[in-house]
């Protein structure tokens, strides 16, 4: 019974996806399930004691504990040690007190802000304290830049470095290239000509 029980609550601002299915304004979010937000929109998950922004372009698995990002970026408020993991990247909060934090993968770059509290940053190096009001950029093993390419299809538009916050020159980053590839789909979708004959 606890298993049908969600997890949290999932917020769209403009269109998001939840495993693969567009959402009305809000909806029970559990474990496993994956959020996935456009060009121009981006969505809030709140749970007891944590409340996580997916920006734009970003596709992240809610794991209750802890999430997966795929791709694009979140920013996390958590007094519940609530960790990210973009490919062999674990971002955890290094004492369980409210902690505010950003991760962004972008291209097989991972840039790690802590904003509040310190940080705990595991890759496969080891393990080191990123402390309040630092950042860092990390880079995701070959093997995963590899398979992220081939699961997503298209690698995400490259960012500046982070220099302030993530939401500032990214987030006009992210809605500009968006707007490019969505208008590029667009006009490419409108030929009638079948993909394959099946279709």
């Amino acid at each position: 019974m606890a298993a049908d029980q969600p997890g949290a609550m999932l917020y769209r601002h403009g269109t998001a996806l939840l495993n693969g299915n567009s959402i009305a304004r809000s909806s029970a979010i559990f474990s496993g399930d994956l959020v996935q937000t456009n060009a121009d929109s981006v969505a809030n998950i709140n749970a007891t004691g944590s409340s996580v922004l997916i920006l734009n372009d970003s596709l992240v698995q809610y794991e209750g504990s802890a999430l997966k990002l795929e791709h694009g970026g979140v920013t996390i408020s958590t007094s519940k040690l609530l960790a990210t993991r973009a490919g062999d990247i674990t971002v955890s909060p290094s004492a369980g007190i409210w902690t505010e934090f950003e991760v962004r993968d972008v291209d097989g770059r991972v840039q790690i802000a802590a904003r509040k509290g310190d940080l705990t940053v595991s890759d496969d190096t080891g393990t080191t304290t990123l402390a309040q009001g630092q950042q860092t950029t990390r880079d995701e093993s070959q093997s995963r830049k590899s398979n992220k390419k081939r699961k997503t299809g298209v690698a995400p538009a490259a960012t500046p470095g982070a220099a302030g916050a993530i939401l500032d020159s990214p987030w006009a980053v992210g809605i500009g290239g968006g707007i490019v590839i969505g208008g590029t789909a667009w006009v490419l979708l409108q030929n009638d000509e079948p993909a394959s004959p099946s279709k």
